[in-house]
């Protein structure tokens, strides 16, 4: 008598309803996994651009980039901002694509200004400049990735969509 090699039809439904099993409990996590690593570097990011602010007021006299012209761009405009960031700048705040003397502070971020990372406006690295004293809320419809206050020098995602834990982007 010969014996039939392969598998039984139990055994290859066992087999299934193991492979769903583990697909149930694993895809769960390695979608909160991706939105988690997406949080993880909207931090990142916020922290590079703040000690970024920090360290340009520090060299500027107590003066937050984009509050004064960049020497193409008019104040309180967001390419004002991002270039005495991205450049070498002078104390006026003047900036140059290159390193001398007259232009011996920065840059600030290398490379391209960071884009978001997360919710609505994600892949977007340009900046909405406000001058208010009143405290920073998102406005996700503007398109922009990031609200900044020029007098206070704060930075905040514009999405107030809500991670993992439930606290919105903007409140970081």
């Amino acid at each position: 008598m010969t014996r039939r090699k392969g598998f039984s039809l139990v055994e290859l439904v066992i087999v299934v309803v193991i492979l769903g099993v583990i697909a149930a409990i694993a895809i769960p996590r390695i979608s909160s996994g991706s939105k988690n690593a997406g949080e993880s570097a909207l931090k990142a990011n916020l922290a590079t651009i703040r000690n970024a602010i920090d360290w340009y007021y520090g060299d500027h006299n107590f003066t937050y980039p984009g509050a004064k012209s960049d020497g193409v761009n008019a104040a309180s405009s967001p390419e004002a901002f991002v270039s005495q960031l991205i450049e070498y700048s002078k104390k006026t705040g003047e900036v140059s694509a290159d390193k001398d003397s007259a232009y011996p502070y920065g840059p600030y971020i290398r490379g391209t200004f960071p884009a978001l990372p997360v919710g609505t406006n994600s892949g977007k690295n340009t900046v909405s400049v406000i001058s208010s004293a009143a405290p920073l809320t998102s406005s996700p419809g503007d398109g922009t990735g990031w609200v900044y206050n020029v007098l206070t020098g704060q930075i905040i995602a514009n999405s107030s969509d809500t991670g993992n834990d439930g606290v919105a982007f903007d409140a970081y």
